[in-house]
């Protein structure tokens, strides 16, 4: 079938001029080894399907009414998790909806939000789609953040931590730094991956969330979501955590473009979900197991592997050819990510999995390599 062209003179200006974001793959192939887009491995609690299926079950009936707009029950239940006042919790339908709905209530100012330049590809996408005006501040040479390089004059920062696609933590002392030096502005930290952080090897509970500084700065809000640590990517819900004045600015804003984000079996698995915390733990612990054995093979085959604090591993191959690498896995049906982007271009996104994916992995890499170093070898006796 012939490829359709797409008629945009009924488009607005703006839907003409997007740079949309583009999502990870998600193939639908037999004996796929997906390793591309950071879900869990492990599947959610039990107590998920048991909670959804109760509604379909008892509550069916009362799926022809709206949903609880403010999610109270979830947002109860994270706040009494997070030592909170329910009216510093905030819900969406994914985080992605969360952020949108943050650049649209605290960076529509005259004055820039400040990000990172390698970091969440859809923070410039936001900028664009609202009118913001996004400055982007380099990286170090090693990948980490500087507080100090974002001393000017701005409405917001907006920081992925762990970063992604680096996996590299800012420690909470940074984070005051800038919470500090830019009082008249919204500091948004985007945990997406805070759970799978570990900054202490012998107890990975160790607080490494922003959350706990939420009431020490009103100027601090953290997203998060159920999409990676508690394996609920297919359900989309986020949140946010903040003074009640900036929660409110964020209802104040939802409520002006969707006043339901979180349909009721949404809300009831993702509220089962955060009571099961045995086995989030669980689960947790065994992704930041799996992240560590997966760093050490990668790094005894030769590739530099950046330290993680995330469900992924961001790993250099010895010759840096990451694209070639990222084309002969996918021959064997292995997917990682690829990001073809300046200073980044040499490495690889590779998403924790099961011990059995991390074989199948490392087997076809080793091979590859194998196969390479006897190319070599034949070459130069030739």
């Amino acid at each position: 079938m012939s490829e359709q062209k797409v008629d945009t003179r009924l488009w607005s200006s703006k839907a003409r001029n997007l740079s949309p974001y583009v999502p990870g793959e998600q193939p639908q192939h037999a004996n796929l080894c997906k390793l591309n887009t950071n879900e869990n491995p492990f599947p959610p609690s039990p107590k998920v399907g048991e909670a959804i299926a109760n509604v379909l079950e008892q509550q069916a009936y009362d799926l022809r009414l709206y949903p609880a707009p403010e999610s109270d029950d979830l947002r109860a239940s994270l706040a009494e998790l997070y030592n909170l006042d329910i009216n510093e919790v905030f819900v969406g339908n994914g985080s992605d909806e969360v952020l949108a709905l943050v650049f649209a209530s605290f960076f529509l100012k005259e004055r820039p939000v400040l990000a990172p330049d390698i970091s969440y590809s859809f923070y410039p996408v936001y900028a664009q789609t609202f009118g913001v005006e996004l400055v982007q501040i380099a990286l170090e040479d090693d990948f980490s953040i500087d507080p100090d390089a974002y001393r000017q004059p701005c409405s917001g920062i907006i920081i992925a931590n762990p970063n992604a696609p680096t996996g590299l933590l800012l420690s909470l002392a940074d984070i005051r730094k800038l919470a500090s030096e830019h009082s008249n502005s919204v500091i948004v930290i985007d945990e997406a991956y805070i759970d799978f952080a570990c900054i202490d090897e012998t107890n990975s509970s160790t607080q490494v969330s922003a959350v706990s500084l939420i009431n020490e700065f009103d100027n601090i809000l953290v997203t998060q979501t159920f999409s990676k640590s508690r394996s609920l990517a297919g359900l989309r819900v986020g949140m946010a955590f903040g003074n009640a004045s900036l929660i409110e600015a964020l209802t104040r804003m939802k409520n002006s473009f969707n006043s339901y984000p979180l349909d009721k079996l949404a809300q009831a698995g993702a509220t089962a979900s955060v009571l099961d915390n045995d086995y989030f733990e669980q689960t947790r612990q065994q992704v930041i197991d799996l992240r560590k054995s997966l760093t050490t093979q990668l790094t005894t085959l030769g590739y530099q592997v950046l330290p993680s604090h995330a469900n992924f591993v961001f790993a250099r191959p010895k010759d840096g050819n990451a694209s070639a690498v990222a084309a002969k896995l996918r021959e064997q049906g292995i997917i990682v990510r690829h990001f073809d982007k300046p200073r980044i271009q040499e490495y690889l996104r590779i998403t924790v999995g099961t011990q059995a994916q991390h074989e199948r992995l490392i087997d076809a890499l080793t091979a590859m390599q194998t196969y390479s170093e006897d190319s070599e070898t034949i070459s130069n006796m030739g």
